[in-house]
């Protein structure tokens, strides 16, 4: 192509200019005040003596009790050396394997050893136990006590009376005090253990009862208390007091590094007071527990699992003690980001600025947070593809709210569009190009084709053909009106009837290109609904003479409104794409193209060997090839003609359907043109806005996976409530932030470009959130099948309104009722006693909120209206004439 003029391209890309970096710079620095002000060291009181005693299980990383992957005797060793310094008492909880040795191998680093023996429920187990654990205690003089069994009455492993028998049997052989560990309850309720035993074992562990952190000492002096009073003159060892550093919360209890370090220090300090016989539980983070315990479990340690302190003894305890370098690298990317994107939109106004700045730090956060989270997280195989799994989903929504957030900053707050085209008549007596309409119906109501006929027959331009071809309509009473009325119209309307014909509309639309006349050099294409304005040819054909233009594109507007108060809240949902959607991807030559409305240059189709009939959007794939070969694209966002909208949700919901399916087709297709860096087809600006433009209904299926596995999620937490936990936080928040962000990122385009009012705004979200379930399915099965899949609808003509609108979504109704079940049943079980029960319902109350809207929107469009509904704006004034977008 020679162009002899061209068409303005989008603004010149330039640095960021000086007010857009103080913007930047100011926006960074509140952020990272943000980060210094969530993660201030914490001052608390300071404990210098000895630790009295350490719970110690020498498990390494991939070693646990359950699988009988045990440490090596260096490994125990260098333990007890590590923690030597710290406490002169350790106790243990088994004597099998290596476990045996640890009297021996603590023997010369002065450490006397307070020996466990694990029982359950296999007695020839107990028995090699209870051998292993009378031969050690006789064979190594720093054990000075023993523990037969460990919570085995709790468990009910074992009997009181069983565990008093095994205590008396290892009684008999050796010289040390005997007795059992046990909650402080147990031995209230089993006084006959506390006769049987040479001391009291209790375990206190304020955490579990849901108790505050602040709370705790006073719990555990209490229940101490009352255990020596049931047992008076003899002597109380705490055998396990602790706080995990990490897990979910129960009641007013918190897992933390901060609270578990104001915990101990508070005892310790009050323990030393009344000198008090303890072991803290425990030496070493044990995650292996956690398959068992939940995630608590595997954070009770005073050292990681990598034997490092979580905090120290005396100063102040920072929960997140590695956070600057995490705030400094999120900070520094997401203001390079934001950079780089103001960097193209230098005319955006401060406002602007400031909100997309503001946007971009707290999404790349939300990332960074998560990753800060997973490094401090011991993670299985298994746990660590489910996080990483879920960070690519995070990453997907982050990638999808950076797009979003700039679409809204530049269409709200842009105050210079490059690329406005006043669609204007040609001055009489210019040269008028022959133009060849297409139409192709299919099984369409002749009177309605009749209708669009008509109106091309009053066009305001005198050189034109209309093609009508109709495929795949067997039934003559349904084509052969439309032949007649062609006839009626004279020479300029000619109809082909093709009867069973492939490739659906596009292989319509190619016989019809090869029927065209070899003089039309323009090629325009009509949905059979639409009524074309008279000046619709007389106002976009000039756009021809400029020698780069592929394709033009006028709006889908509709005229039937105000029928209803469904196609009302239709009409405003497709509103906000061509009023604001399209205007904005006009700026960069990235416009979608539709099936009607829209003028081709021939031989720029013929180039392109016409329509492709291996996609149901056969439309947007041309306008995407057209692009590829270097043809430019004009975009009129007045209304130049007027169609009709489905009639009822099945047909809107398959539309949908169609529309997304198809994209995934396109996306497929033309992979390596959208993602391949070294294609050089598209511009950077419409790789990003075909990339960007189609990410959201990526994001509904992603949003249809986390649906799926939100109900696997409280399942468990339902049904196996102790083993599961619930999601952590950082991945409940962002699914609640990216729908709130739609809504609002909604109320502002609409409440900026589109001409309607709150109420018709509301309508708009409540129509497009209803369709986010089919948009997801529709997604997947783009993505697993190669040819379409058809959207079945099923026959309900004869039934009541309700049963109809039910029917239509019985899978959101079913899905719904999932989601709601969950929520009652995460409620029952867990009473909504912590926020993260609490949060957690939340989280199901948003996903369940777009298949209520299908349901409802459903209900609403089988309904017969009861009043006249109140007439929306005229598209004229809707879409606006050729006015100042700024």
């Amino acid at each position: 192509m020679n162009a002899m003029t061209r068409i303005r391209t989008p603004m010149t890309r330039r640095l960021a200019n000086p007010g857009t970096l103080a913007v930047l710079a100011l926006v960074g620095l509140a952020h990272l005040a943000l980060w210094w002000g969530l993660n201030r060291p914490v001052p608390l009181p300071d404990f210098t003596g000895p630790v009295a005693g350490l719970a110690f299980a020498p498990y390494q990383r991939g070693q646990s009790a359950e699988t009988g992957t045990g440490p090596s005797a260096e490994q125990i060793t260098s333990d007890l050396r590590h923690i030597a310094p710290m406490t002169r008492r350790i106790r243990t909880y088994g004597v099998e394997g290596t476990l045996g040795q640890i009297p021996t191998l603590a023997q010369g680093l002065d450490l006397r050893v307070t020996l466990g023996a694990w029982l359950d429920t296999r007695p020839d187990h107990n028995a090699a136990e209870i051998r292993r654990l009378v031969t050690i205690a006789r064979a190594n003089r720093n054990v000075d006590r023993v523990l037969v069994g460990n919570e085995a009455v709790l468990r009910r492993d074992q009997t009181p009376a069983q565990i008093i028998a095994a205590m008396a049997s290892v009684r008999a052989q050796i010289r040390q005090p005997v007795s059992t560990a046990e909650p402080w309850h147990v031995w209230l309720d089993h006084p006959e253990l506390g006769q049987a035993a040479d001391f009291i074992t209790i375990h206190l562990l304020p955490y579990w009862e849901g108790l505050s952190a602040e709370d705790a000492n006073r719990f555990i002096m209490e229940k101490l208390d009352a255990v020596r009073a049931r047992f008076p003159g003899k002597q109380v060892v705490i055998g396990e007091v602790g706080w995990p550093s990490d897990g979910r919360d129960i009641r007013d209890a918190r897992a933390s590094i901060v609270n578990q370090a104001a915990f101990l220090r508070r005892f310790f300090i009050e323990a030393q007071d009344r000198r008090l016989d303890y072991f803290v539980m425990e030496a070493f983070d044990q995650p292996w527990k956690t398959a068992f315990e939940g995630r608590a479990a595997g954070y009770w340690g005073m050292f990681d699992l990598d034997r490092q302190p979580k905090w120290p003894l005396t100063g102040a305890v920072s929960e997140t003690p590695g956070w600057a370098p995490w705030a400094a690298g999120s900070t520094l990317l997401a203001s390079l980001l934001g950079g780089l994107f103001l960097s193209r939109r230098p005319d955006i106004r401060l406002t602007g600025k400031v909100l997309f700045a503001a946007l971009v730090q707290a999404f790349i956060t939300s990332i960074a947070v998560v990753l800060l989270a997973m490094s401090d997280t011991y993670l299985s195989w298994s746990a660590a593809a489910v996080w990483l799994a879920l960070i690519a989903g995070q990453g997907l929504l982050l990638l999808l709210l950076v797009g979003d957030s700039f679409e809204l900053a530049e269409t709200v707050f842009g105050t210079r569009w490059t690329r406005r085209f006043p669609a204007l008549p040609a001055p009489a007596g210019t040269r008028q190009p022959k133009v060849s309409l297409h139409i192709a119906i299919c099984n369409e109501p002749p009177e309605m084709v009749a209708q669009t006929l008509n109106a091309l027959a009053a066009l305001d331009y005198a050189n034109f053909e209309v093609l009508v071809i109709d495929n795949n309509t067997t039934d003559p009473r349904l084509w052969e009106p439309v032949e007649r009325h062609c006839l009626r119209l004279g020479q300029k309307f000619r109809f082909f009837h093709l009867g069973k014909y492939p490739g659906f509309k596009a292989g319509a639309l190619n016989f019809g290109l090869r029927q065209t006349a070899p003089d039309a050099e323009i090629i325009g294409v009509l949905d059979s609904d639409y009524l074309a304005n008279p000046d619709w040819l007389a106002r976009m054909v000039p756009f021809f003479q400029n020698p780069e233009v592929g394709f033009t594109q006028s709006p889908q507007d509709y005229r039937d409104g105000s029928e209803s108060a469904f196609k009302r809240m239709m009409f405003w949902e497709y509103a906000g794409f061509f009023r604001a959607g399209m205007v904005t991807r006009n700026e960069r030559d990235a416009i979608i193209q539709h099936g009607t409305m829209t003028l081709i240059r021939a031989a720029a189709l013929r180039d392109a060997k016409g329509w492709a009939e291996w996609t149901i959007c056969e439309d947007s794939e041309l306008g995407l090839r057209l692009m590829r070969a270097g043809w430019k694209a004009v975009y009129v966002p007045d209304s130049m003609g007027r169609g009709v909208m489905p009639d009822d949700f099945a047909a809107y919901r398959k539309q949908r359907f169609r529309w997304a399916q198809g994209a995934v087709q396109i996306v497929k297709g033309h992979a390596g043109a959208l993602f391949n860096p070294f294609n050089r087809d598209l511009t950077r600006g419409q790789r990003w806005h075909f990339v960007m433009g189609w990410m959201p209904w990526f994001g509904d299926a992603l949003g249809l996976a986390f649906v799926a596995g939100s109900l696997a999620w409280s399942a468990g937490l339902i049904f196996a409530p102790v083993r599961t936990d619930f999601p952590i936080l950082l991945f409940m928040l962002p699914s609640l932030g990216l729908f709130a962000f739609k809504l609002v990122q909604l109320w502002m385009l609409y409440a900026a470009r589109v001409e309607c009012g709150a109420w018709d705004r509301l309508g708009a979200a409540l129509g497009g959130l209803s369709l986010t379930h089919t948009i997801g399915k529709a997604v997947w099965m783009g993505l697993i099948h190669r040819r379409a899949t058809f959207f079945r609808t099923p026959k309900m003509a004869d039934a009541p309104a309700l049963v109809q609108g039910l029917v239509m979504v019985r899978e959101e109704l079913g899905i719904l009722a999932l989601l709601w079940a969950a929520i009652l049943g995460v409620t029952l079980v867990h009473g909504g006693a912590t926020w993260e029960a609490a949060l957690w319902t939340v989280v199901l109350g948003v996903q369940s909120i777009p298949y209520l809207a299908a349901v409802g929107v459903s209900l609403l469009a089988v309904m017969p209206a009861k009043t006249k509904a109140v007439p929306v704006a005229h598209p004229a004034r809707a879409f606006g004439r050729a006015r100042e977008i700024a």
